[in-house]
């Protein structure tokens, strides 16, 4: 293997661990919002809504937010609508836009959902942190600055 085969051989590697980390997080996360009744995606929707402060966002902003093609991003929302979670509005100066945001028991449900995804996700942090092929990467999370 030459220099170039090694830098490719270590980014996989990585990529891998990234991958198996994620998965953790994603099977406990599933798992602890199944006893709210929502799954990590859902969650993502409805935690990136209440970061607008009470405003909203418009589809493509929510698809980016929850890394879903524009179509698997309208049944989410169609889905969470229907359950009465979201709302749509049409946008003031554009007619085509469409903006998403919560509903009251949408953000009741978030109030109640939020901490039962922070305690798994610093749970399966925790027990990944203990392994040594995973500590790398969950010490690099910790790393990561929040925004001001």
């Amino acid at each position: 293997m030459g220099i170039a085969d090694d830098a490719v051989e270590i980014r996989a590697r990585g990529w891998r661990t990234l991958a198996a980390l994620h998965g953790l997080i994603e099977a406990e996360l599933e798992r602890a919002l199944g006893v709210v009744e929502l799954s990590v995606v859902e969650y993502t929707v409805l935690d990136a809504l209440d970061r607008q402060d009470g405003w909203h966002m418009r589809m493509q902003q929510l698809a980016r937010a929850a890394a879903l093609s524009p179509s698997a991003t309208t049944r989410l929302v169609n889905r969470l609508e229907d359950r009465g979670l979201l709302t749509r509005v049409l946008c003031a100066d554009d007619r085509r836009g469409i903006y998403t945001e919560l509903t009251a028991a949408g953000r009741s449900l978030y109030e109640r959902a939020r901490p039962v995804h922070d305690e798994a996700l610093e749970r399966v942090l925790a027990d990944a942190e203990k392994q040594p092929e995973l500590a790398p990467v969950v010490d690099a999370l910790h790393g990561v600055a929040l925004p001001a």
